[in-house]
């Protein structure tokens, strides 16, 4: 069979298998639709935590970005790994304890205001959005090239069937969809990782093979340095980045995990606190096995395609090369006329290439049967539809829940809560599908902005309402406003040109955009913790609920109020 019809075979099973457990898992009731009833196994809620988790980005982007920066592409492991830790045992335990549904929930009661509530809302719709942008942009890729439609159409498609499962199902059919997920797409993953690995290296265990020998007897990464010299690109294994950089991403990125809504949400739907632990235990090693084989597949993808099409006849080129020339996201451009792909540094470069296309296209490459490409397809679209399905229930929850519930309408009855969720989330997923279409650039960059918009927000709020009693709404709001201000005036500023543009050399203190969140993190703790010593204490109520969260007596007795 081709490509195409092992395509829309392993797609339309995958597809079929998620719209019927959604319809299995239906929401009866709001403690369903927004935290699946509280009753996960912690096994299965680190398998959906890990699908939730591992986006577009992590699927897609991220050793598509290692493969062409090289070392520096490692800030993307380090960072969202290590801010998975720190969420697991400084956030998780303790806002499970709590036992609220959303974010905004905890901020507006841990800080008694419900001007602390809206900002957090506004806040938590912001990052949302920035979010499943990038994760619109990847089902679009996916689609374009494997279906062989328009981007475009891509994104509808998906923006239909997310909608279907994420309305029908919220967090209790989303659960059990991104269990299913997860199997499809770490199965995606590993497959051609194990079969590319044992083609250029001998040995089955990608991890293995990245440090390994290739045939002519060089090591991999030797080799790679080596082609990277001639064609006049920077050595793999050198950074080109700032070390301040570096630290500045790589924290924007940990401190922004910890802040992120829709993983922190699928902490309160476990029944109890030890299961929060032991599920954040569970998701790590799932999450594990992804990001320990992406520097690897980034490697291989990268070695295969310098020696399949450069200095290549144009004629002559591969298959693969004109598949995925007719999606428009790698282009050929003859400056010397001599027929030849240039694939070099610089201005006489002829190939332009897209990143994210790296580990779709990686198994075409190898050679690999079509069963396998047509695999990494569903999992790309799984890690794309499982993020975005998590995004869209933070959106609907914030609007329904936080906005219309606690705010505007206090006597709202269960069912017609349950009806503004669902409308709620058919707006978010139009919005959704509009950034999708029109995106602010590629996969990892934009879904690196929304960490930075979450440590910027989010992090400082809950951590000092977590471990600081005499933190009082005063105090929260200023930085959560000023921190979030400030992230969106530095993106705005070096991303898109607004308020007078600038270049890299005009970046604040030599940091990038990416790692800005850093940055408006500080200024947010200083904010909030100097405008706090000047109004007074909270209520003594809130300090005892403080006092209670901190301290997990009889751990197994939180439940949800």
């Amino acid at each position: 069979m081709d490509v195409q019809s092992w395509t829309f075979l392993i797609v339309g099973f995958t597809f079929a298998l998620y719209i019927g457990i959604a319809i299995w898992a239906r929401a009866a009731s709001t403690n369903d639709f927004y935290v699946a009833g509280g009753g996960v196994s912690p096994l299965a809620n680190g398998m959906a935590t890990a699908a939730d988790w591992m986006s577009a980005a992590s699927f897609i982007s991220m050793a598509g970005l290692i493969s062409f920066m090289g070392y520096d592409g490692s800030v993307y492991l380090m960072g969202w790994t290590g801010g998975y830790v720190l969420l697991a045992l400084l956030l998780a335990p303790y806002l499970r304890k709590f036992g609220k549904f959303t974010v905004p929930d905890f901020i507006g009661d841990r800080y008694y205001s419900n001007v602390a509530r809206t900002v957090a809302v506004i806040c938590a719709i912001i990052v949302s959005f920035t979010y499943v942008a990038g994760q619109m942009r990847g089902v679009g890729v996916v689609f374009s090239r494997f279906l062989e439609v328009p981007v475009n159409v891509g994104v509808y498609i998906g923006m239909g069937i997310v909608f279907f499962y994420a309305v029908l199902g919220g967090m209790k059919g989303v659960t059990y969809t991104q269990v299913a997920q997860f199997c499809v797409l770490i199965f995606a993953f590993m497959v051609p990782a194990i079969f590319i690995s044992f083609q250029l290296t001998g040995n089955y265990i990608p991890q293995l093979g990245f440090g390994s020998q290739v045939a002519d007897g060089t090591y991999l990464l030797d080799k790679l340095d080596n082609l990277h010299k001639e064609l006049g690109f920077a050595e793999y294994t050198g950074g080109t980045k700032s070390m301040i950089d570096v630290f500045a991403i790589t924290f924007a990125l940990m401190v922004g995990t910890a802040g992120l809504p829709h993983v922190i949400v699928r902490f309160f739907t476990v029944p109890k606190v030890r299961d929060a632990r032991l599920s954040a235990g569970w998701a790590l090693i799932f999450i594990a096995i992804l990001y320990t084989t992406a520097p690897a597949i980034a490697a291989f993808a990268r070695t295969n395609l310098i020696e399949t099409v450069s200095n290549q006849e144009y004629e002559q080129v591969p298959q693969w090369f004109s598949n995925w020339e007719s999606t428009g996201l790698i282009a050929f451009e003859d400056k010397n006329g001599d027929g030849k792909i240039q694939y070099v540094a610089g201005e006489k470069n002829e190939l332009t290439i897209d990143r994210d296309i790296m580990v779709l296209a990686n198994p075409e490459i190898a050679n690999l049967p079509n069963w396998v490409i047509a695999l990494v397809a569903a999992g790309g679209l799984a890690a794309a539809l499982s993020t975005a399905a998590g995004l869209l229930l933070v959106i609907s929850a914030s609007i329904s829940h936080d906005l219309i519930k606690k705010q505007l309408k206090p006597n709202l009855s269960d069912k017609e809560e349950l009806i503004w969720a669902r409308v709620g989330a058919l707006g978010a997923v139009l919005v959704a599908g509009y950034f999708g279409i029109n995106p602010p650039g590629f996969v990892a960059a934009v879904v690196a902005l929304a960490f930075g918009l979450a440590a910027a927000s989010f992090f400082p709020a809950i951590i000092l309402g977590i471990f600081d009693k005499r933190m009082n709404k005063e105090g929260a709001i200023a930085g959560m406003v000023v921190g979030i201000l400030l992230m969106l005036f530095y993106m705005i500023k070096f991303k898109f040109d607004g308020f007078g543009g600038g270049t890299q050399a005009d970046w604040w203190f030599g940091i990038s955009p990416e790692g800005f969140g850093t940055m408006a993190m500080l200024v947010n703790f200083a904010v909030s913790f100097g405008i706090s010593r000047f109004y007074p204490a909270p209520p003594a109520d809130v300090q005892e609920m403080v006092e209670q969260i901190r301290y997990p007596r009889g751990a197994g007795g939180a439940t949800h109020h």
